[in-house]
């Protein structure tokens, strides 16, 4: 049987576009691509790259304080919502570009509009055309959702944080995940009055439990009114702004309600139930160890199949996906020892497991350090930096590294490279330490803090 397309993607995020032009540039597959919103997916238009852009606006009023104490003339300054706004479109709108001529260049075929899978090699368009390809790749990513809460049409989500009119002059954050942990260090950073309320006891859930309350404290510390162990009960729009009750009886009056409690795969409307893919009970997409759903022309990759919802988790997944199935060479996407940063303010970069998790595997050791760094300590900062080795007694491998400073994302990857290459806690004594840094205290923890 003939086939329009060899391959044939749905959706123009990181891990599909990356599978569509590497199949197509590398091993001359006829490919196609269709995507109803913009090329670049949550990632790029309203996730890790505007959200970054703005963790940098948030950094200014530090860098200028700080700079008094370096002996600079340094005047407070204004932020122009709008002119940054303008500025961060503009780049979105270059890296959308930059996408599609990346595609364009590997002879990828686009397709603007949506598309739904008609059966198990045919695609249909939202314009009605019918396409047929040898394989089907879901990458439609996901989405922010709502809870049922009173009132819930006057707040927004993550997705349209990017695109509000002006600055708002106070906020409420509901979420302790890590998009809202981010968003209230920026909106604070940005002078907004910030307030994140989260139902469970603490901010960022299946993390460490140390770093997690280190973080807290250190956003505490920062202005953040971060409250624990409560929730919305409803939201009432007045004629000055939104009235929020919670489940403490407390009313918070504030300009925006911005909600980051959870987000769902996009596998609605796709067709596939009445195919037999199957699905999830959040509707995830059940792939197997290749990203090969139950239906076998049919492959999903990417935060679809809700596995490690993290966009070089799906470039790695679409890299392996075309090693299967265009270069005859299976290959299983590496889920194992993710590095990955949080960029709340301060940073948390953490790679590997959490002491709990290690704790529960066997004995281990336990290396911290707390100190406030030498940029910090000569400005007068009272914020402090926290470091941890998490490693294991029996093999003295080092399990987990997690890290709260400034730049922790950039440390992380390095030390990433470390552990998951299987790394000892006498390899990391052997190496030298960079002075004067942070991350020197990494090869200079002597003695564990404890042991369980």
């Amino acid at each position: 049987m003939s086939f329009d397309y060899d391959l044939f993607v749905i959706g123009g995020g990181s891990g599909g576009v990356r599978a569509a032009r590497v199949a197509a540039g590398e091993t001359g597959a006829k490919v196609a691509l269709a995507e109803e919103d913009r090329y670049g997916g949550t990632c790029v238009i309203r996730g890790c790259v505007p959200k970054k852009l703005m963790v940098y606006a948030s950094e200014f009023p530090e860098t200028i304080a700080a700079g008094r104490a370096y002996g600079w003339d340094m005047q407070d300054a204004d932020f122009d919502w709008s002119v940054f706004r303008t500025r961060l479109h503009a780049e979105l709108d270059r890296l959308e570009g930059i996408y599609r001529n990346l595609l364009n260049g590997s002879g990828v075929t686009m397709y603007d509009q949506r598309a739904h899978v008609a059966d198990p090699h045919t695609v249909e368009l939202a314009d009605g055309t019918r396409i047929t390809a040898r394989h089907i790749l879901l990458a439609t990513g996901g989405r922010p959702v709502l809870p049922q809460v009173d009132g819930i049409e006057h707040a927004i989500t993550s997705n349209e944080m990017f695109l509000l009119d002006e600055l708002p002059k106070s906020i409420l954050i509901v979420g302790g995940g890590y998009i809202a942990c981010e968003f209230a260090g920026i909106m604070n950073g940005l002078g907004v009055k910030t307030t994140q309320i989260l139902r469970s006891d603490q901010i960022l859930r299946g993390f460490d439990n140390e770093t997690r309350g280190f973080v807290a404290d250190a956003m505490r510390g920062r202005g953040v009114d971060l409250r624990t162990n409560v929730n919305v009960v409803r939201i009432e729009k007045t004629d000055t702004g939104l009235s929020v009750t919670d489940t403490n009886g407390d009313t918070h009056l504030v300009d925006q309600v911005m909600y980051a409690t959870g987000r769902r795969p996009n596998s609605d409307n796709l067709g596939l139930d009445a195919l037999g893919v199957e699905l999830g009970d959040r509707g995830q997409v059940i792939v197997d160890d290749y990203s090969q759903t139950a239906v076998p022309s049919i492959f999903a990759v990417g935060d679809i199949t809700d596995r490690a919802n993290l966009t070089p988790v799906a470039i790695r997944e679409g890299m392996a996906f075309v090693e299967t199935v265009f270069k005859s060479n299976p290959t299983k996407p590496d889920h194992d020892l993710i590095p990955t940063a949080i960029f709340t303010q301060p940073e948390m970069g953490t790679v590997g497991l959490s002491e709990e998790d290690a704790a529960a595997r066997g004995p281990i050791d336990v290396y911290t350090t707390s100190f406030k760094p030498m940029r910090q300590a000569f400005a007068g900062e009272q914020e402090k930096v926290f470091m941890k080795l998490v490693v294991c007694q029996t093999t003295q491998r080092v399990l987990g590294c997690h890290i709260v400073a400034h730049a922790a994302g950039e440390m992380i990857q390095l030390a990433g490279i470390a552990i998951k290459m299987g790394a000892t806690k006498a390899d990391f004594d052997k190496t030298v330490a960079v002075h004067p840094t942070m991350s020197e205290e990494l090869v200079t923890l002597r003695n564990p803090t404890r042991r369980s």
